[in-house]
């Protein structure tokens, strides 16, 4: 049996059909502050705390549902992220995520925001953190306004991610 209120892929209850955009700005001064205080390993410790504790509902369900899950949630979440243009498919034993308009690097940018150069690293630490902990793995290439997610389903024999495929985000 389902639970109420929770759609699709999405482990948790929503009851706004998009999220807000204003978040964006909270996430990127997040970053600023905690890399300020804490440096890049702080950072990075921060984002997988969050993968290993606020997305556990994520990653338990991508645990049992296996990649199928993945595309679900991949598909959901994006669908309710303003101003998000993406495809999901599923190939093989692997699920590649194409964000053609990412949707916090449009609105920062639209709203004249100094952008946290690292920001898009943020997506490959928390994805790969709840890959991880869910049997899997997830490789990222790209950034700045557009990259493409790869999720597989069996870690064995993916390279390690190489951070120099990441673009960092400039004015």
């Amino acid at each position: 049996m389902s639970d109420p209120g929770k759609v699709g892929g999405l482990p948790y209850q929503d009851t706004k059909p998009y999220g807000a955009a204003d978040f964006y700005f909270a996430i990127n001064a997040t970053f600023r502050f905690l890399i300020q205080r804490l440096g890049h390993e702080g950072w990075r410790r921060y984002l997988d705390e969050m993968a290993a504790n606020y997305y556990r509902p994520v990653w338990t369900r991508w645990k049992q549902g296996g990649i199928s899950a993945v595309a679900s949630y991949l598909r959901d979440f994006f669908a309710a992220e303003p101003g998000a243009e993406t495809t999901v498919q599923a190939i093989g034993d692997s699920v590649v995520l194409d964000v053609h308009v990412c949707p916090a690097i449009k609105h920062l940018r639209e709203h004249g925001r100094e952008i946290v150069p690292e920001f898009c690293q943020h997506c490959y630490f928390q994805g790969e953190g709840m890959a991880s902990r869910a049997g899997m793995a997830m490789r990222l290439e790209g950034g700045a306004g557009s990259c493409r997610q790869t999720f597989y389903a069996d870690p064995v024999g993916v390279p390690e991610q190489d951070m120099a495929k990441i673009r960092r985000v400039s004015a």
